[in-house]
Formats: C-alpha cells, sequence, structure tokens
C-alpha cells in the first residue's frame, strides 16, 4: 500500500515534526495514531517515518530508511499574473506535475489591482504548492519566486536576489499565439537539463514584450492553432515540456 507523503516542517537528524495546519490535519481528520508509518520529504531526501508523538499542533517522526528517488526535471515556469483564481488553478496543476519553480511576473496586461494585490498572495500560493507537492507525492513543493516585473526578471545586470543566475542558464521559451512555425514540442530535447517556460496574461504578451524576450535570447513557440485561457496554456504547456525533456 502507497503511504502518503508529508514535507516536514521541521527536520533534525533522525527526527522530523509537522506542525500549525499540517499537524491539525494529520490529527484531527486524518486521526493518525502514534507508530503509524507515512513518508516524510525532509529536503535533502524521503525517509519512512514512524509517529512518536501527536498533538493538534504537533507531530514527530522517528525518521528510517531512505527512498531512492528519481532526479526531478528542472522547469521554470515564468506565469504573468492574472485572475487569481485562475491563476491559483494554474499554480496548483503545474506543481502536481512537477514544475520546479514559478515565477510570477507583472505583463503590460496585468491589470493594476492585480499587480498591487500580488506580493500580498504570495504566502498563499506557497501554500496551495505545499498541498498540491504533498497530494502528488512530491520529495518537495516548487519555490513561489517574489512577484516581479517582466524586464527586471528578463534584464541583463539585474540583483541575483531579484534573478538567480542559474535561471538564466539552460532554454528559454516565451509561448507566443503569434508564432506560425515552430512548436513548443519542437525545441525541446530530452535530456535539456533546465528550461525556463514563459506563459503570459490574459490577452497574450504585447508585441513589445515579445520583442524584449526575443532580444534577450529567448525562443518563441506555440501551442498550436487554438487559442488557450491563460490557466490551460500553463498547465498544458508544463505537461509537454516535462513530458519532452525527462
Amino acid at each position: 500500500m502507497t503511504r502518503r507523503r508529508w514535507i516536514a516542517d521541521e527536520v533534525s537528524g533522525d527526527t522530523a515534526a509537522l506542525t500549525g495546519e499540517h499537524a491539525l490535519h494529520l490529527s484531527r481528520v486524518l486521526r493518525a495514531k502514534v507508530n503509524q508509518e507515512f513518508d516524510i520529504a525532509t529536503g535533502e531526501a524521503v525517509r519512512r517515518g514512524t509517529i512518536t508523538s501527536i498533538s493538534e499542533t504537533r507531530v514527530e517522526f522517528a525518521l528510517g530508511e531512505e527512498q531512492r528517488l528519481p532526479e526531478a526535471p528542472q522547469l521554470t515556469l515564468v506565469l504573468a499574473i492574472f485572475k487569481f483564481d485562475r491563476l491559483e488553478w494554474a499554480i496548483e496543476k503545474c506543481t502536481e506535475l512537477g514544475v520546479a519553480r514559478i515565477v510570477p511576473v507583472v505583463a503590460h496586461r496585468t491589470d493594476a489591482h492585480l499587480t498591487n494585490a500580488a506580493e500580498k498572495r504570495r504566502e498563499r500560493w506557497q501554500r496551495l504548492a505545499l498541498q498540491a507537492s504533498e497530494q502528488s507525492r512530491r520529495a518537495g513543493a516548487p519555490e513561489i519566486a517574489a512577484p516581479v516585473k517582466l524586464k527586471d526578471f528578463c534584464g541583463a545586470g539585474v540583483p541575483s536576489a531579484v534573478v538567480p543566475a542559474s535561471f538564466r542558464q539552460g532554454v528559454k521559451i516565451v509561448l507566443s499565439e503569434n508564432e506560425n512555425e515552430k512548436r513548443l514540442r519542437d525545441v525541446l530535447n530530452s535530456g535539456t537539463p533546465q528550461v525556463t517556460l514563459a506563459v503570459g496574461p490574459e490577452g497574450g504578451w504585447t508585441a513589445d514584450e515579445l520583442y524584449f524576450f526575443r532580444d534577450a535570447g529567448w525562443i518563441a513557440a506555440s501551442l498550436g492553432d487554438t487559442i488557450l485561457r491563460a490557466e490551460t496554456a500553463a498547465i498544458v504547456a508544463t505537461a509537454i515540456a516535462l513530458d519532452a525533456i525527462r
């Protein structure tokens, strides 16, 4: 029987703990008991965890054998900010599929009120990603980066706190409904170590933004002839990219 997986809130040597809402859900909703076993992701590995103590605020585990895990593909999703309910759907589903990092960006067509509220939503988005990661048995949750302006993300010379140097490497692809020659799958290769994929807002990227992407070395590609909603495009593109590079 497959054991449920949890991402530990605290890890120390051969012990781990879930706290807060994590502990409350495990103790009250799932009615877990001492000596019950789960898989515990520690940030470095996934280990078998046996409950040693349990309360509504804290569940502690003794950690046992480590599981072998396949190497996770490094797909960064640059996601233009759009309506929050649809954006959160995309974050949840792309996390389940296996995206490594999500960068919310402010695009020209991002509504001003969404831009102003985005930073306050980041904690909620990270929590949604954590829940989706546990549901899909991932070894860890993707990082949800702080919202950033598109030019700050793509531009040269920005501080590494805004755009880590590692995310300037690998293949960088921007989805464009105006691209008629290259499909997303055509520009991806199996074994590509790192891919960054940019998905625009409702209404798509502007012509100036697409020019900026091209000037920064991004490859434009499309998902086909149909026009998809932003959240649908993000999910479909993530699935295609992960399947191609695994």
